[in-house]
């Protein structure tokens, strides 16, 4: 299951950076009514400061979330590989399974 939500991480991993970058500067000015009022002001500078690392944060988890999702590519890959390899060794077995019938076969007969 996890393995099937791969390409819609894959698809918004760049944007999430994107988002995180442009959401930090919308919350960084302050009009004039807020600049009046102290109380206020802090808490617009403690709701910057939540949102600041909020943003660091989201950017950590995408650059964590696309080493993830390079490592499940790899996984991937060699998980094929491995199955191509046992399909192949499936494939040898059953052409000499069948020749060995066939020679039993013919030695039974003749």
């Amino acid at each position: 299951m996890a393995l099937q939500l791969i390409p819609l991480i894959k698809v918004l991993g760049p944007y999430l950076t994107t988002i995180a970058t442009t959401a930090i500067p919308a919350f960084t000015a302050k009009p004039a009514a807020a600049k009046a009022d102290p109380v206020q002001a802090q808490q617009i500078s403690e709701l910057q400061q939540a949102v600041t690392k909020n943003a660091q944060s989201l950017h950590t988890l995408a650059e964590q979330l696309q080493k993830v999702i390079a490592l499940a590519e790899q996984a991937s890959a060699e998980a094929e590989r491995q199955i191509a390899t046992y399909k192949s060794l499936v494939i040898g077995s059953t052409v000499i399974s069948v020749v060995a019938i066939a020679i039993a076969a013919y030695s039974l007969l003749g």
